[in-house]
């Protein structure tokens, strides 16, 4: 029979905070080095990084092949590496961050619908045949909408508890889930039904710089205030008492950390369709890296988070001639992450 691991042995195998988040850092930069200098016309990073003292004055290039790197770079690839970091962070973030409110390693952001609810709305929006800007502004609200409902059903029926919360959330995604059903049943099976469903599936090609740039405005505020959140979470995973004895609002920052995370849920399917499995998995690895603590776990998933959606992304378009949806390619790399991480754990409790 194997001994049982030590938490003071598990943590001397862990890398100090001041060696993980540089690290994780550095690897942020790496892969979005790599990312710019791959695709069909593939450059080089010594290139990059010439083109990127050229755009700050710092060297000159040829006009030529100036504006060819200017198109190729920032115009076409810049806005997808910053839609994946900026996405893959926040997915990320929120699922540690409700997985320390409702004290469940197994929760992910759609646990109050937010997910559900974005998706019918965009499916409403594609078939009432409105533009992009339109699509994504009725999915950013049914995921409010969807939330709303689970906390309405759970105020109702139990008093904001945490049981009930999670029973409110799975009325209402079942609600939405429903609902967009009947949206792709009634849908033009040629033309609307194709569309929705290969937007369902999660994709950043359509992104543009100007939305990722007004969306980082909202989910960088959120994601700054899930991660100074914290202490006040490793606090309530002692339980309500436990927190209000130590000074803690509990409720305040219970409905805090779900509001920031339903932003964030929301605004990521608005803006790239459903991408599953970054909120679940990120915060099990990071748990692995630097441990339960909220304060060193929420940062480390944001930066983990990044990464993970990025490499996705990298690969969704260079596995094929033609680009898989990253949604897909999110639930391939999950699975077998996902069983490494139970494997390692389990080798904890024997």
């Amino acid at each position: 029979m194997s001994r049982p691991v030590s938490p003071c042995s598990a943590s001397k195998r862990r890398p100090a905070a001041s060696i993980l988040l540089p690290l994780l850092i550095l690897l942020v930069v790496v892969i979005t080095l790599v990312a710019l200098g791959t695709g069909r016309y593939p450059v080089s990073i010594l290139d990059i990084l010439r083109f990127s003292a050229g755009l700050i004055g710092w060297s000159q290039l040829e006009p030529a092949q100036f504006d060819l790197m200017y198109n190729l770079l920032v115009e076409i690839r810049l806005p997808r590496v910053l839609a994946a970091l900026l996405l893959g962070a926040a997915l990320a973030v929120s699922g540690a961050a409700f997985q320390g409110v409702f004290r469940n390693p197994l929760v992910s952001p759609n646990l109050l619908g937010v997910l559900s609810g974005s998706a019918f709305g965009a499916a409403l929006g594609m078939l009432l045949g409105g533009n992009w800007l339109l699509i994504q502004l009725v999915a950013f609200a049914c995921g409010l909408v969807a939330v709303g409902l689970a906390l309405a059903i759970a105020h109702a029926f139990g008093q904001g508890s945490l049981i009930m919360l999670v029973l409110g959330g799975i009325v209402s995604g079942a609600l939405f889930a429903a609902l967009l059903s009947t949206v792709k049943y009634v849908a033009d099976p040629y033309n609307e039904l194709p569309a929705i469903t290969l937007w369902l599936m999660g994709s950043l090609a359509s992104v543009e710089i100007r939305e990722v740039l007004w969306a980082a405005i909202p989910m960088g505020a959120a994601i700054v205030a899930l991660c100074a959140s914290g202490r006040w979470l490793d606090a309530l995973a002692m339980g309500d008492d436990e927190a209000r004895t130590l000074g803690v609002p509990v409720a305040l920052v219970r409905y805090g950390v779900i509001g920031c995370a339903t932003l964030l849920g929301a605004l990521t399917v608005s803006l790239a369709g459903m991408i599953g499995w970054v909120g679940l998995i990120v915060p099990h690895v990071a748990r692995l890296l630097c441990g339960p603590g909220h304060s060193r776990l929420l940062p480390v998933s944001t930066l983990l988070g990044a990464s993970f959606l990025l490499m996705a992304d990298l690969l969704a378009r260079s596995l094929a001639d033609s680009e898989i949806p990253i949604g897909i390619v999110t639930e391939l790399l999950g699975i077998p992450v996902f069983l490494l991480v139970l494997r390692r754990v389990r080798r904890g409790w024997n």
